[in-house]
């Protein structure tokens, strides 16, 4: 969908909304609306879920009934996105100190919970979604709370002014729709419940179902919502994913129908309960409470809008600099130490708040950091297990620096190991936040590889993971000798385009997307091995779903991830052959994305890619010509043929065979 949409969706012919035409869909749409006008009573809904509920609730180790919808390492990512992002919040939450049954605590929570999500709403579309020359007008929702009985929403100012308090059960986020002034369910971007789960699934399934009969386009998110849970100090997330087409819509039995598609078909995940507002009725803003909240509000801002202008690695990546400049303000840089190691405090001469400390009353201990040198050991904690690993060489070259170990309890044996740290941990050309979130990136891929029962010779395999502990005096690591790339002849393009491959077609089985091929995370085996062979790494900005987005990269990333920011089914194979092309052609100098795509566009038409590769190899030709018709289109690529195609070549060509996965 577009960034930018007209606030009235329903005028737009293309584009944003899409009328369906057919007899069958509107024969479809009339069941679904009537089975709408007949699913009203969350009470009847919940109480066919009470058995179930029970059942699901049983739980004798103390773990959590439902999965989060979040990971807290995307939590941390989001909340270095938003420091720079200013979030206001007119009318407080009412302290629960003071809290009664009395109608102004109440008339006043809907106000603050209104109050929170418009704030929160404005703030994010502002930081992400517009330019900065749009108007405070072109947000393009509205808040208004659910009246209970007519299922149409009001602002709260008005609905209280009109005596609807006892009716009101919610507040959402919607779309602005002059034509429909009470909201539309299909418009509700998020809703915020005063209620419990089994409620909140109600609402959820609502929203799904008006969505499956919208004239708004929700193909790409037709089959998730997220509903807020909130009450005067706590706050929570619940997400519902599920095929809507799988409900039985029988408008006579709508309530045991409904609660069938949650048990059978209905994935649910729930975030553990925190708080939102602090005890004087503010909003902690920066906290994991309201934070998991607005995360959840992102998300379904981005089902309407799609992926933002300013994506969230985008500001994240600039917390380093961040760090940074507040270090050297408070003048915390390498001068900060005196002769006795430990830290200085001077004064500011801009901030005349901050008081000179003289020397002698400074007794800080400086907090050990860790040492990434050759010849270090580094020991893994883990709960079954300790790894160590020794270090032998530092490559700081590239996009994700790393070292070459060796397991202590192996020595003859070599591993890549990614080290990566929150700020404050390491030294400062260590501290990177991108660093840090790519290393448990990488680790989950790899684990889910593991999980998933993937092999392959292509593919790395995770030896070990898990927290460092290693005290000592951190100092800045020799710079380790690295090449940009592999210079490579006929015989290793070949071969190298073959194990790539063979290493996309094993992790595309499982439906994990690599999403940053380029020189530095290719690897050449060729010690303690029959054949030499490639092996591809770098996973930590793989894609295992429709949230995720892939690296960008002005020389290697695919044409359609450089459009969209998301991967086509042949946005790996088209990166791999930037990466042979590239080894054997020069780097053209690209400063925009503008002029990324024109190169490519240009290169493709005028076939430049394919007779560089043709004078390596016809078979890189061949194969750069079947990639060039499937660039952009949703047509899977067939591994099988390719790599037969590949092996047959080195084996005629060169008369080697080469090992194949198993």
């Amino acid at each position: 969908m577009e960034g930018k949409s007209s606030p009235d969706l329903e005028s737009i012919g293309s584009g944003t909304a899409t009328k369906r035409s057919s007899v069958s869909s509107g024969s479809r749409s009339r069941i679904r609306r009537d089975f709408l006008t007949r699913f009203t009573s969350s009470e009847r809904f919940t109480e066919n879920l009470q058995d179930w509920f029970g059942l699901v609730c049983e739980n004798d180790d103390n773990k959590p009934v439902f999965e989060p919808p979040f990971e807290l390492v995307e939590l941390q990512k989001f909340d270095y996105a938003l420091e720079g992002v200013s979030f206001q919040q007119l009318t407080r939450m009412p302290n629960a100190v003071y809290a009664s049954t009395s109608t102004s605590v109440e008339a006043n929570a809907y106000l603050a919970v209104e109050d929170f999500l418009h704030a929160a709403v404005k703030s994010l579309w502002e930081a992400f979604w517009s330019q900065e020359d749009e108007a405070e007008a072109a947000v393009p929702f509205s808040v208004g709370c659910l009246f209970g009985e007519s299922m149409k929403f009001y602002q709260a100012e008005k609905a209280l002014a009109l005596g609807k308090l006892d009716g009101l059960s919610a507040t959402g986020v919607l779309l602005k729709n002059p034509r429909h002034p009470h909201g539309k369910w299909d418009h509700l971007c998020v809703g915020a419940f005063v209620a419990c789960i089994r409620e909140a699934l109600f609402y959820a399934l609502r929203v799904l179902i008006s969505r499956s009969v919208s004239r708004l386009d929700f193909s790409q998110s037709s089959n998730c919502v997220f509903v807020l849970l909130v009450d005067l100090q706590y706050g929570g997330v619940v997400k519902v994913e599920g095929d809507v087409n799988k409900l039985d819509f029988d408008v006579n039995n709508v309530y045991d129908c409904a609660a069938d598609w949650i048990k059978n078909h209905g994935k649910i995940s729930v975030s553990p309960v925190d708080r939102i507002w602090n005890k004087l009725g503010n909003a902690n803003w920066r906290d994991i409470g309201a934070l998991q909240v607005v995360f959840a509000t992102y998300h379904s801002i981005m089902q309407y809008f799609g992926p933002p202008r300013h994506s969230i690695e985008d500001l994240a990546a600039d917390h380093s600099s961040r760090v940074h400049s507040r270090r050297q303000e408070r003048q915390l840089g390498d001068t900060g130490l005196n002769e006795n190691g430990m830290f200085r405090l001077q004064q500011r001469i801009m901030s005349p708040e901050i008081v000179e400390v003289h020397e002698e009353s400074t007794k800080i201990e400086p907090e050990a950091l860790m040492k990434l040198e050759v010849g270090s050991v580094l020991w893994l904690e883990d709960s079954n297990y300790q790894k160590g690993y020794q270090i032998n060489q530092v490559l700081t070259k590239g996009a994700l620096p790393h070292h070459i170990a060796s397991p202590v309890d192996e020595a003859g044996k070599s591993v890549f190991l990614y080290v990566g740290s929150p700020p404050s941990q390491l030294e400062p050309a260590w501290e990177d936040m991108n660093l840090w979130y790519q290393v448990q990136r990488q680790t989950k891929i790899l684990s889910t590889m593991k999980q998933r029962g993937l092999s392959s010779n292509y593919l790395p395999q995770l030896h070990g993971s898990g927290r460092i502990i290693h005290p000592g005096q951190c100092q800045k690591p020799s710079s380790g000798g690295r090449c940009d790339h592999p210079w490579f002849g006929p015989e290793e393009a070949i071969r190298c385009c073959h194990d790539c491959l063979s290493a996309l077609s094993s992790s595309s089985s499982a439906g994990i997307r690599h999403g940053d091929i380029r020189p530095e995370n290719v690897v050449y085996v060729t010690s303690g091995v029959r054949q030499p062979y490639f092996v591809l790494i770098g996973w930590g900005h793989a894609v295992l779903e429709d949230r995720d987005r892939p690296a960008m990269n002005l020389h290697f990333s695919s044409t359609y991830a450089l459009q969209e920011g998301k991967l086509c089914a042949a946005s790996d194979a088209e990166s791999l052959i930037y990466m042979l092309y590239f080894c054997f052609g020069d780097l053209p100098e690209l400063d925009s994305v503008e002029g990324a795509l024109q190169w490519r566009e240009t290169s493709w038409s005028k076939r430049l890619i394919q007779q560089k590769l043709g004078d390596v190899s016809t078979i890189l030709k061949a194969f750069s010509d079947y990639v060039d018709s499937l660039c952009g289109t949703p047509y899977p690529l067939d591994y099988g043929i390719w790599l037969r195609r590949l092996k047959r070549s080195l084996s005629e060509d060169h008369g080697k065979e080469i090992e194949t996965s198993g």
